[in-house]
């Protein structure tokens, strides 16, 4: 009977973390509001990704955009981990007949540090000091 409890605690788990992991439903969480979920944006006030250049070429600018924002978009350096924002980016690229490659956490980490971008309070990771 407990190990029963236990796969069925270990198989919710990892439902729980797949869908917080889900790049759609991130971007809808994080992103819609200004971009909408059909990705077409507001025009005048928040530009479409939906065949946006942009967000389908090279993706270190677009990491550091979402990292650091960029004139009314606000920084997610603080508020989503890389591998939340590797999954967005990645669905973003992706999504409506996008056609990026897809970004990886250990992208997202570089360029974070490389932009000297704020460390998540959102990370998964946890940093042991050295002795």
């Amino acid at each position: 009977m407990k190990i029963i409890l236990m796969l069925c605690s270990l198989s919710v788990t990892v439902m729980v973390h797949a869908q917080e992991l889900d790049g759609k439903t991130l971007f809808a969480k994080n992103c819609s509001a200004c971009h909408q979920l059909s990705g077409t944006g507001i025009e005048g006030a928040f530009p479409a990704l939906k065949g946006n250049h942009f967000v389908q070429s090279e993706p270190t600018p677009v990491i550091t955009t979402v990292l650091n924002g960029r004139g009314g978009m606000p920084t997610f350096a603080t508020s989503l981990s890389d591998e939340k924002i590797a999954a967005i980016l990645t669905y973003v690229r992706q999504a409506w007949g996008n056609g990026g490659a897809a970004v990886s956490m250990e992208l997202v980490q570089a360029v974070r540090g490389q932009s000297g971008a704020a460390n998540s309070m959102d990370s998964d990771v946890h940093l042991v000091p050295s002795h």
